[in-house]
């Protein structure tokens, strides 16, 4: 009868305070945040350090550096191969991530390759020494504008042509522009003064820019190496280069990356020939099919296109 207020017949705490006492010293509930898994930042990451990398590789140049400077742009080059796979595989692709990528590449391949040929062998060339990194950034920019253009209304190719690239994506055209700093790297450690000074040449080096940024730009179709399928009976040997080409890229880096610039030239006349078969073996193929049966509005190689293997259309610039 003449319980305390707040109590139950006068004996015990009340059932509210009881539940606070608990709440207070069991254990409290995790609190729920909303964002993204990091899963799907993963990818940003990447090319978040592959912006870095770029960026360092510019400092190392200016410091002279340029061993360091080389190295940093062959790791973007690296991790720009990498994080658009990743995205895929974690299902961590976006338009944030695809225009971030896109302005990680035009630093990383198209300003600080420029830069660095400059202070390397231009810096001293003349007033118009400069002319030809403008050239070089410029196209790069309106290469990768291009990419991001066909990513939000990607063009109706044909089936063949979704295994091929249009002009030299950003990373090759950055590895064939810095040729002579390999050069002059691999002649300066086996002490080859002469051929050092040739990879100082500003002509040389002018010459090589504007011909990767016209290249860049251009419509020529080269190998993208995404759906490429080997013969069997080239695979072992395909196995064997790869390995004898890892060990001398451990042994001797500057040489391996010099030769891969220029076989990757030396394999543009293979891979027009291999573009203009396969729609030479297209066309070949719509004329068989009856007239009749084609969908209206279409082009003799839209039609030509589905006859051929389904290959998934390349992402990468």
């Amino acid at each position: 009868m003449g319980g305390e207020p707040g109590s139950k017949s006068g004996g015990g705490p009340h059932p509210t305070r009881r539940l606070r006492r608990l709440r207070r010293f069991g254990r409290r509930a995790r609190p729920r945040f909303r964002g993204q898994s990091f899963n799907r930042l993963v990818p940003n990451i990447l090319t978040l350090l592959g912006l870095c990398a770029g960026l360092t590789g510019m400092h190392a140049a200016l410091d002279g550096r340029f061993a360091q400077a080389a190295a940093a742009l062959v790791i973007a080059g690296f991790i720009d191969g990498l994080d658009g796979r990743i995205a895929r595989l974690l299902r961590a692709t976006s338009r944030f991530g695809a225009e971030f990528d896109s302005l990680s590449d035009f630093l990383c391949f198209g300003v600080a390759p420029a830069f660095i040929l400059y202070i390397w062998a231009l810096d001293e060339a003349g007033r118009y020494a400069f002319l030809p990194c403008i050239m070089y950034a410029v196209c790069m920019a309106l290469r990768l504008a291009r990419f991001n253009a066909g990513i939000s209304g990607p063009e109706l190719l044909p089936t063949y042509a979704h295994n091929f690239f249009t002009g030299v994506p950003a990373p090759a055209g950055a590895g064939v522009a810095l040729f002579p700093l390999f050069v002059g790297l691999e002649a300066r450690k086996l002490d080859m003064p002469r051929l050092e000074v040739l990879s100082h040449d500003p002509l040389l080096v002018a010459c090589l820019l504007i011909a990767v940024a016209f290249l860049s730009v251009s419509t020529l179709p080269l190998w993208s190496f995404k759906n490429f399928k080997v013969p069997a009976q080239f695979v072992l040997p395909l196995l064997l280069g790869v390995g004898a080409f890892a060990a001398i890229l451990v042994a001797d880096p500057w040489a391996a990356f010099a030769a891969a610039g220029l076989i990757y030239v030396g394999m543009i006349p293979f891979s027009l020939r291999s573009y203009h078969r396969l729609r030479a073996d297209a066309l070949a193929l719509q004329e068989e099919v009856p007239e009749e049966a084609a969908a209206p509005g279409m082009t003799t190689e839209e039609q030509a296109g589905p006859l051929r293997m389904g290959q998934e259309p390349a992402v990468r610039s």
